[in-house]
């Protein structure tokens, strides 16, 4: 995680809440074994190191990392600063490892084949891990809100973020699935798409039984969304040691 690039942390608490829950319901985690050894990497805000630090239920013992301090809630949980990709624990110290929407951010694919290659080092032999990535081919980026714009070839990124006076430079490196499971593969890693259920999830924590757009989405056959995968805006996977 190059310091000289943004962080683009998510401050939104409530969001932060939210997702905590989704991994936890993704991961299954309530059935694992307790004490949970859990290391979150990007914090952000803190809000999912909080979640899972303070959970009613879930006893977990957590630590988190990031290149820039961003917190807004530091209770429940260790933070460590860290500088690029290397990780200051331990082989096998974590159960669980969560790269929630960081490995866009780390650097080039040399960088991010690291970042994946840390996370297996730390993980035990029986833990778990959640990635979620933006999908390059969606259709609007979610950092800088331009549509297409990680459609383009690299080159071409910057000066139409400059033209659309959105920022000065593309610092991030969305992946395709295709990508996204070559590299999950070269890191030995086991891994499960999950982008399905968590739509499934969204719809169901963040949309009204009644809303238009849970009953459309929700009428479609899972088959069809499988099918489709490769264009969900969001990259979600659950993967193990191999």
């Amino acid at each position: 995680m190059s310091s000289v690039r943004q962080p683009h942390a998510v401050l939104d608490l409530p969001s932060r809440r939210l997702k905590g829950l989704k991994i936890e319901r993704l991961l299954d985690l309530a059935s694992r074994p307790q004490p949970i050894h859990m290391l979150e990497v990007g914090t952000g805000s803190g809000g999912i190191a909080h979640y899972f630090g303070t959970h009613e239920h879930l006893h977990c013992e957590v630590d988190a990392v990031d290149v820039h301090d961003n917190r807004l809630i530091s209770d429940g949980y260790r933070y460590h600063q860290v500088q690029g990709t290397q990780l200051p624990f331990a082989d096998q110290s974590f159960d669980v490892v969560l790269t929630n929407h960081v490995i866009e951010h780390v650097g080039d694919q040399k960088a991010q084949s690291a970042h994946l290659a840390e996370l297996r080092r730390v993980m035990r032999e029986d833990g778990v891990g959640y990635l979620a990535v933006p999908n390059r081919w969606m259709l609007v980026e979610p950092h800088y809100r331009l549509a297409f714009l990680s459609w383009l070839p690299h080159a071409w990124r910057t000066p139409y973020l400059q033209a659309m006076r959105k920022g000065e430079i593309y610092d991030c490196e969305p992946l395709t699935q295709r990508r996204a499971e070559a590299m999950l593969h070269a890191a030995c890693f086991r891994f499960e798409s999950k982008a399905v259920e968590a739509l499934h999830l969204t719809l169901e924590l963040e949309y009204a039984r009644e809303s238009i757009f849970r009953q459309i989405l929700g009428r479609i056959p899972d088959g069809m969304l499988r099918a489709a995968s490769a264009l969900i805006p969001t990259l979600i996977y659950r993967f193990e040691r191999r």
